[in-house]
């Protein structure tokens, strides 16, 4: 279906989307709105639980790893002692050597253990982010179409790419370093309150006021990290768009327009990028000043107790090196933090995606019912893009197994939808459509897509050679096949004439013609052999040499099929058995050619003023 038709079949405004992106209009930003941080970090974790068992070992190796970390400094606080004690008599170098080879063990213990750890999550991390990659291309497969009528490419795109591996990078690096600093900063205050209360009791109350700064500048800064993912999502919509219309841009120079637009989101990307980095950057200064100020205050504090002789010289040697590793954690705490927020801002998007209404589900116990034969009824069809802009309001027709159909008529009569709507890419408001006798609603959508084979007006090519473009997903399909095809629609000379022949590769890009494109899938179509055919304006793209050859490849792929060919050129579907001819989403004449012509109703007008100039 055309974007073109489209925005003429009942879109509301927001919905419309022009080809290529319409330069300087894009798709809208979504709004503003309040964001629960708390309800997406809970609903990423749940989604995450399979991998729980597996990350409670992570954790382990973290705590064991720490653990082992936090012990050292009892250890430096014992070969203190001991040489202390022997500065007077003698320092007893064995103790001394073997403390120091344990410390040295215990180290290198807790480094493997940490290593595991960052190992584990990295693989944690992965497999989460080719679940949601995965799933989200499932959701993809099960949206409606009105989906993707209202929603950017560039903008789905960012979703699954950018905030996918936002979610991936931190689970991979911030959770595991939060796990370790957690552990670190809880493990220490406990080695600090077992060696000395006071200085434990300064050191912690030292700390709380930067807790206290931090959660204010979380709370200021979240909204801004949610616009950053929102705005980065929108400027991959409008560049894709753009790109996908360069050359509409160029011949309306709407240049200036896409430029203004482009400037636009980039400032307000740069802004929010700007805010949210601002303010999670005084959390690193922050509390960098806050655990310098703690480590002062114990020194100070230990100064005074040791002159006192409230404690030894070792026990402050060990606590210095306790608060290091108590303020340590600290600042690791505020980048992890501020990393997470973009996370959860990211997550927040993906699920966003995720939580989209889907299609109604398929009913249950249908499947295929044989061969069909190709008839097909239309009983009381009503249908409208949106509930209050009815497009089609009472269509009713019967198409005899084997008959070609053109359906025709001005510019949003409803042409393509009735397409659609046969091939149930949307669901009816009303009536009934069977092909033989059995309710398109009560088959599988598979199994509905099986029965149809479409040639549309814009054509689609993908990165492959041209055997596998015209293949496609037929299976069992011969090379000689293949070459009938192609010699059917007139294109196997001018595959053989390529340096690769039928092994040239192709893309979306490709370096074709838009009439030697649209024959590619064409020969598509003929091998697909559906017992049903679908012709959208499959010859607008051509030259009038090249449209007799398609016609004659046309009526002999259409022979002993069901087929419909909407079409603006008439003089194209002079042969068909049956022509609807539609107008405001009613069919209002039908019958042959001859027929029509001699009742000179509104297809009279329509074809012949097609040739009033002749």
């Amino acid at each position: 279906m055309s974007d073109r038709e489209k925005e003429h079949e009942g879109r509301s405004p927001a919905q419309r989307r022009p080809a290529g992106g319409g330069p300087g209009r894009g798709m809208p930003v979504m709004g503003e709105k309040p964001r629960d941080f708390k309800k997406s970090w809970s609903r990423l974790a749940r989604y995450s639980g399979r991998y729980l068992p597996v990350f409670v070992i992570a954790v382990l190796c973290a705590v064991g790893g720490t653990a082992l970390t936090l012990i050292g400094p009892d250890m430096i606080k014992d070969v203190t002692g001991v040489i202390l004690d022997g500065l007077a008599s003698g320092i007893d170098t064995a103790a001394v050597t073997d403390k120091c080879l344990t410390l040295l063990t215990m180290y290198i213990c807790g480094s493997a253990l940490i290593f595991v750890q960052s190992r584990i999550m990295a693989n944690v991390s992965q497999g989460i982010c080719r679940r949601l990659r995965s799933d989200i291309s499932s959701k993809l497969n099960r949206l409606p179409l009105r989906y993707f009528d209202s929603t950017t490419h560039g903008n789905t795109i960012s979703r699954v790419t950018n905030d996918t591996d936002t979610i991936g990078m931190t689970l991979n690096q911030s959770l595991g370093q939060l796990i370790t600093s957690v552990t670190m900063f809880l493990g220490s205050i406990v080695m600090m309150f077992i060696e000395n209360a006071t200085l434990a009791a300064i050191a912690v109350a030292s700390t709380l006021i930067g807790f206290a700064f931090m959660s204010v500048i979380i709370k200021r800064s979240q909204k801004y990290f949610g616009s950053n993912q929102k705005y980065l999502g929108a400027m991959n919509g409008h560049i894709e768009e753009i790109y996908t219309g360069h050359n509409i841009v160029k011949a309306y120079n709407a240049e200036r327009a896409a430029k203004e637009r482009f400037d636009d989101l980039n400032k307000k990307l740069c802004d929010s990028n700007w805010r949210s980095q601002f303010l999670s950057g005084l959390m690193m200064p922050l509390m960098g000043f806050i655990g310098n100020f703690g480590y002062v205050a114990v020194c100070v504090a230990g100064a005074l107790l040791a002159m006192n002789e409230s404690i030894k010289f070792e026990v402050i040697v060990a606590f210095i090196l306790y608060v290091r590793l108590f303020t340590q954690p600290l600042a690791q705490i505020a980048q992890t933090a501020t990393t997470m927020q973009s996370t959860v801002a990211a997550s927040e998007r993906v699920f966003e995606l995720i939580d989209e209404e889907e299609m109604a589900p398929d009913a249950e116990g249908v499947g295929k019912r044989g061969k069909a034969r190709g008839e097909v009824r239309f009983e009381s069809v009503r249908f409208g893009y949106e509930p209050d802009r009815v497009i089609i309001k009472d269509l009713n027709a019967h198409i005899e197994a084997g008959q070609k159909v053109a359906i025709v008529g001005p510019t949003g009569a409803g042409k393509t939808t009735i397409v659609n709507l046969l091939m149930r890419f949307y669901e009816l408001d009303g009536g009934v459509i069977t092909v033989d006798g059995v309710p398109t609603s009560e088959m599988a959508r598979r199994d509905v897509h099986d029965l149809f084979c479409m040639v549309l007006q814009d054509t689609w090519l993908f990165e492959g050679t041209i055997m596998e473009n015209i293949i496609y997903s037929k299976r069992g399909v011969t090379e000689e096949q293949v070459v009938a095809a192609c010699k059917a629609v007139g294109l196997d000379h001018f595959i053989r004439t390529l340096p690769g022949g039928y092994e040239t590769q192709l893309g979306d890009s490709a370096n074709l013609s838009a009439g030697q494109r649209q024959l590619v899938t064409i020969a598509r179509a003929m091998i697909e052999d559906a017992p049903l055919l679908i012709l959208d304006e499959a010859t607008s793209s051509v030259d009038t040499r090249t449209e007799i050859l398609v016609q004659n490849a046309m009526d002999k792929l259409t022979r002993g099929k069901t087929s419909f060919v909407i079409a603006h050129r008439l003089s194209t579907i002079r042969n068909a058995d049956v022509i609807l001819v539609m107008r405001d989403g009613d069919i209002v004449e039908s019958g042959n050619h001859s027929e029509l012509l001699a009742a000179g109703g509104f297809y009279a007008q329509l074809y012949n003023s097609q040739f009033e100039n002749s």
